[in-house]
């Protein structure tokens, strides 16, 4: 089977929902704003430059998952789905995954942002398959651990691999759609890589290597970007 990998944040939406978690809940009070509004957008620079420590992140992440009951993070959730993540699902991001779908390709989202924040995203989008990093879970509450690798830069590889051994799917023919640096190890792997609305770096890695660059944010459509 033809595997169609898709990264989440800043590809499939116009925005990141990790980043977007983490003001939601400075703006509803529920973790101390300034501070965590700091972290946040420390944290999110690195990641920008590539540069990001994923282990510091994740603690820093996963926290108000454990500081808060299981109820009240689900409410939650739902409604920072409808409220700040609806709103930034392209019509283009539906359409491409659509085509693949009609293609007959397995459709598989892998992204470093916990699972428990993009599992429903990805339903909403209609993607089957989700490799996220995995919050760790003890008698039904978070503990603001993670469990195995973190599915970030090279881990992305690892998770698919892993996923691979159970599932099936070959890396010939396969599509891998990004818009970030730290996706580079993965997008070297895939036979079509594509970058989308990338990053500067990646951006010049791809006019290097000739990879196939587009805009889900411009139109209905998937729009090729223009050198």
């Amino acid at each position: 089977m033809t595997l169609a990998l898709f990264d989440l944040d800043n590809t499939l939406l116009a925005g990141d929902s990790d980043h977007l978690w983490g003001e939601f809940l400075e703006t509803r009070g529920i973790v101390d704003a300034a501070e965590h509004r700091a972290l946040n957008e420390r944290y999110h620079r690195d990641y920008q430059r590539g540069e990001l420590d994923i282990d510091a992140f994740l603690r820093f992440a996963l926290a108000p998952l454990a500081d808060n009951d299981p109820a009240d993070l689900e409410r939650w959730r739902s409604e920072f789905l409808r409220d700040w993540l609806e709103p930034i699902i392209a019509p283009a991001a539906l359409d491409l995954i659509a085509h693949h779908r009609e293609q007959g390709h397995t459709l598989v989202t892998i992204t470093a942002t916990n699972r428990f924040i993009t599992e429903p995203i990805v339903a909403r989008l209609g993607i089957p398959n989700l490799l996220a990093t995995e919050p760790e879970r003890r008698d039904g509450r978070f503990t603001g651990r993670h469990v195995g690798t973190p599915t970030f830069r090279e881990g992305k590889i690892t998770a698919l691999e892993r996923w691979r051994e159970i599932h099936g799917g070959t890396m010939a023919g396969s599509w891998f759609y990004s818009d970030s640096i730290n996706d580079l190890p993965l997008l070297r792997q895939v036979a079509n890589p594509v970058v989308v609305d990338p990053d500067p770096e990646l951006a010049a890695t791809a006019r290097r290597a000739d990879w196939r660059a587009i805009t889900l944010r411009a139109a209905e459509h998937p729009v090729a970007l223009s050198d």
